[in-house]
């Protein structure tokens, strides 16, 4: 990539010159006209854009689906898992659910035992949850989300206690069963005037991470849970209903086997597998659509430096600086016109992406979500955003360094190598890594909340802000102390 010779385009300068004497709009026409004028540039950011639709393409060509069914897709938010056994009765209106847990076996420290009232019994809809757990205490559990209200420690055996009035619930806790502690209250819009209510078991499953450069392997197991619960009430149930089941075994049993329950003189015994919550290790599907912007930026920062020291070798900016001495304005001006230029590459980049890849993920059994979601939408648009960033960033660092290899490289390490670096790091470490630099900004593609997430997307996108100003800063300053 090539800037015009001044020496044998003296037409050309004197456009130039023309422009740059015309106030800042003159400036960023010039600026504009000599971006439009390289061939090869227009055709790098053509490829930036043709480049990330193909790694999009490909990635959807090798996808298969690993849907579980364990709850609906919550592109935006979490995915969720909604498994455990549940066995309830029809309350009718406003009333409570009272029940004493006397012992909680196996699942580790977020083993839940306790009350739940839910919209229905159908996965992933809206429910409050009142349960102890052997590691932190009693919670108040809703929408999905991890730990809740409440905490401290709860010796067994332990009295809990949900009652609903019109759309709110509100959970109690009691070591004797006469003195009762609020532990907190949520709503539950749309709750109908029946809803399911009754006790549940749920536990996180056993999950190994492994981290090696390049790519992580997570593996995982089932867990399994047991907890006995006595003393149950359940005013204004249904007259003459009886105890139903929502588990994997779906009915009563002498001995609950894997899922199921028991019951004998008053007392339940459940166990089930599988939690309710968030699922922290689904696959961001919008996230690895959007990837190939990755190998796309390639071709902007390659452009963007260009724009710069290519008048450096040339030249050409003596020239600029003489129709317009006051240097910052120029460097606004490329600034703009890189910022502009990446932009359009980057819309046409992201939404092509999205758009055709979601027909070959459909054909391999993936329901990629639609772009009528906000997440989603801030994902495509953020990707697209990225490359004018990127663009800017990496002309500031071509004023800071004036030659093309030194500027090129310094902007791919920064970008690439914290993500590179951190799959092969301990993941405490790699977030750190990954909140720390530039690379940061990719968090903006992040549609799920994921157990590696180390900083949330528009906190992220934030950082490489940041440093984009710092460095055009830098830029500006150095731009007005050096000689052309």
């Amino acid at each position: 990539m090539t800037a015009p010779d001044p020496t044998t385009a003296p037409s050309y300068r004197s456009s130039v010159q023309a422009d740059a004497r015309g106030g800042f709009g003159g400036l960023l026409r010039a600026e504009w006209t000599k971006l439009r004028t390289v061939p090869r540039w227009p055709l790098a950011l053509l490829a930036s854009a043709a480049l990330t639709v193909l790694v999009a393409l490909l990635s959807a060509a090798g996808s298969e689906s690993t849907a579980s069914g364990d709850g609906p897709a919550d592109p935006g938010r979490l995915q969720i898992i909604d498994l455990g056994h549940f066995t309830y009765l029809p309350l009718a209106g406003d009333g409570s659910i009272v029940a004493r847990v006397t012992s909680q076996r196996d699942g580790g420290a977020w083993a839940k035992a306790g009350l739940m009232i839910r919209e229905s019994t159908r996965r992933g809809a809206p429910y409050a949850a009142l349960m102890v757990t052997p590691g932190h205490g009693v919670r108040l559990q809703t929408g999905y989300e991890s730990g809740g209200a409440g905490g401290g420690t709860a010796a067994l055996p332990h009295w809990l206690k949900l009652t609903r009035s019109g759309t709110a619930v509100t959970g109690y806790d009691s070591a004797d069963g006469r003195t009762w502690r609020r532990v907190g209250s949520v709503r539950l819009e749309g709750l109908p005037r029946q809803a399911p209510a009754g006790m549940f078991v749920a536990v996180p499953d056993t999950v190994e991470v492994r981290r090696q450069f390049g790519g992580e392997t997570v593996s995982g197991r089932p867990g399994a849970t047991r907890a006995m619960f006595d003393h149950v009430s359940v005013s204004s149930s249904q007259p003459g209903a009886s105890w139903r089941d929502r588990g994997g075994a779906g009915g009563p049993a002498a001995d609950p086997g894997a899922d199921g329950r028991a019951e004998a003189g008053g007392t339940f015994t459940l166990k089930g597998m599988g939690d309710i919550g968030p699922n922290r290790f689904a696959d961001d599907i919008t996230r690895t659509t959007l990837t190939g912007v990755l190998i796309g930026q390639a071709a902007i920062i390659a452009l963007a430096v260009l724009f710069v020291t290519a008048e450096y070798r040339r030249g050409m900016l003596r020239t600029t600086f003489a129709a317009s001495p006051r240097r910052g304005r120029v460097l606004a001006a490329k600034a703009i016109v890189a910022a502009l230029a990446a932009l359009a590459a980057g819309l046409a980049g992201a939404f092509g992406s999205v758009l055709l890849a979601g027909p070959v993920l459909r054909s391999h059994g993936m329901s990629p979500p639609s772009l009528a979601d906000e997440a989603v939408l801030r994902a495509v648009l953020g990707t697209a955003a990225l490359p004018a960033v990127i663009a800017v960033f990496s002309l500031a660092v071509a004023v800071i360094v004036r030659r093309s290899a030194p500027a090129i490289t310094v902007v791919l390490l920064v970008l690439l190598v914290p993500q590179i670096a951190a799959t092969g790091l301990p993941l405490p470490a790699a977030r750190w890594l990954e909140r720390l630099t530039p690379a940061a900004g990719f968090a903006i593609q992040r549609t799920v909340t994921r157990f590696d997430q180390a900083i949330s997307p528009w906190a992220g996108f934030g950082v490489l802000c940041g440093y984009t100003a710092a460095a055009l800063a830098a830029a500006a300053w150095l731009i007005r102390k050096r000689d052309a």
